[in-house]
């Protein structure tokens, strides 16, 4: 009997997710052993160090080109990008998760089992502490991501949408008010994604099926030079895309959307809007990119479709939403039309405009759902549309601030939106697909409507007669909200040091 050969394992390369899953596990157990009043600042402090731990060890990994456990990692210029971008934007939401000024105990129930509608429901959503579980829920799911847009095979890849998925499902349930809505979000989410990793996996097996393996580079190499029938390379393919379309909210698997996004959190929706959808399309670009690009004409036209069909479907539906989180989810999926528009580029300045796309918006959407956590009533965030009429007279500098993200959500020159969309069409026409940059500009000039909607109703309608209150935001929400503002600005006025930095990096290792 042979010496057993472990496979090679690089730990500095692997270094942002241990450290995330590290201190995760350390939060786990300081829910047990800390006592309950002290667990707040401790659990926020860590997830905190572990975050910036994990972004240096980033910097430091810089220009690393390499394969490692076996395959199944691959740490290269796009890896570290959007491991980066993913910690960035989870620093900035956490600030958000973290605020406890605004409202006693901030945005999460003290205990989930606790009944709906009950005496001590109704007490501990006026008065006891928010879970503080939620921390390390989050770092699993910071975690889960970054091996997710490093994952060099598909079971890999699967693993780690199960470790990401999972505490994104926790999380959407714990609201401190509306929790019934919050609860059936969580639900859908959950039964969704559940049929959607389905998909993935009983794609993933097609494609061993086809290719005798499932590292990337195997099913390159079988996609070149095919030796089995290619129905199940398509059928596979087409399974693992629907698993990942449904994370990126790509029309018509986009539905789970506008549900989730209202019922959750507001900190965690504006995690799942930044984060998840950078590493979905992180995810999207390597298995495009670097499996099935001898196939680039077989899938290109019909992602083409679902791309013009999520850019309308958003912008149309956009309009019609009466509540700020639902309409700020059909611009999400919006933006994820945008988005596979520069996947589809299938080049290397499609790579690099994608990257730049994911961290712009990242930053813009983090500070829009920032500022939707300051309107509040008696009842808790008051998002219907109709309450927020006449609030630019009570408090113009915040409506001046949402005014700014807005317009750069309809892509107004001088904002991060205008550049991001410049580049990816950019990318898009010069990789022989301008007939998706047509139905995207008409996409933009639709989605302006709700947006401008918005922005009226703020400056021009009278106050009603129950208009809320936009609350002095906590130090938390404040530097969010600093931070968003002056990416989406910098990003519009000087984006050539983010885009250099994206097209050093915009190649994958094979």
């Amino acid at each position: 009997m042979g010496d057993l050969k472990l496979p090679a394992i690089d730990y500095g390369a692997l270094a942002p997710m241990l450290i995330l899953f590290g201190v995760a596990c350390l939060g786990v157990l300081v829910e047990a052993l800390v006592p309950r009043k002290s667990r707040h600042a401790i659990q926020l402090t860590l997830s905190f160090l572990a975050i910036i731990a994990s972004f240096v060890t980033v910097i430091i990994e810089h220009g690393t080109r390499k394969i490692t456990i076996g395959g199944a990692v691959a740490v290269d210029g796009p890896t570290l990008f959007l491991q980066g971008a993913i910690l960035a934007l989870g620093a900035v939401s956490l600030m958000l998760i973290g605020e406890r000024s605004m409202e006693k105990g901030g945005a999460f129930v003290s205990q989930a089992a606790i009944t709906v509608g009950s005496q001590k429901d109704l007490r501990q959503a006026g008065e006891q502490p928010g879970a503080t579980e939620v921390y390390p829920l989050t770092l699993f799911a910071l975690g889960g991501m970054l091996l997710f847009v490093s994952a060099n095979d598909l079971l890999t890849m699967f693993v780690a949408l199960e470790v990401f998925s999972l505490p994104l499902y926790l999380l959407c349930a714990l609201a401190r008010r509306r929790r019934l809505l919050s609860q059936e979000a969580a639900l859908k989410y959950f039964l969704l994604g559940s049929y959607a990793s389905a998909f993935f996996l009983f794609g993933a097996a097609l494609i061993y099926g086809f290719a005798g393996g499932i590292s990337f580079g195997a099913v390159h190499d079988a996609v070149a030079n095919p030796q089995r029938s290619e129905v199940l390379l398509y059928a596979g393919l087409a399974l693992v895309a629907i698993g990942l379309l449904f994370k990126a909210a790509l029309a018509p698997f986009h539905v789970w959307t506008p549900d989730v996004y209202q019922g959750a959190p507001t900190p965690i929706t504006a995690l799942m809007a930044a984060c998840t959808k950078v590493a979905a399309f992180g995810a999207l670009l390597r298995v495009l990119y670097v499996s099935f690009e001898g196939v680039r004409w077989d899938f290109q036209p019909v992602l083409g479709v679902i791309a013009v069909l999520t850019m309308l479907v958003g912008a149309v539906l956009a309009v019609t939403q009466t509540d700020m989180k639902r309409l700020l989810a059909y611009s999400s999926v919006a933006n994820a039309g945008y988005l596979l528009v520069g996947v589809l580029a299938l080049n290397e300045e499609g790579l690099s405009s994608t990257m730049f796309y994911l961290v712009a918006y990242g930053f813009s959407v983090l500070a829009a759902f920032g500022i939707v956590t300051l309107v509040r009533d008696a009842d808790g965030e008051a998002t219907h549309l109709s309450r927020w009429a006449g609030l630019g007279r009570k408090s113009p500098l915040f409506a001046g601030t949402f005014t700014f993200i807005l317009l750069a959500f309809a892509g107004i020159p001088l904002t991060s939106g205008f550049t991001a969309k410049f580049a990816v069409f950019g990318a898009a026409v010069e990789g022989g697909q301008t007939w998706l940059v047509i139905f995207g500009v008409i996409s933009s000039m639709l989605l302006a409507f709700p947006y401008l909607r918005v922005v009226v109703l703020l400056w021009l309608s009278e106050p009603g007669e129950s208009t809320p209150t936009v609350s002095i935001p906590g130090f938390m929400t404040a530097a969010a909200l600093t931070i968003g503002v002056l990416a989406t600005f910098a990003l519009g006025v000087v984006p050539a040091p983010l885009i250099d930095l994206t097209r050093d990096a915009a190649q994958f290792v094979r």
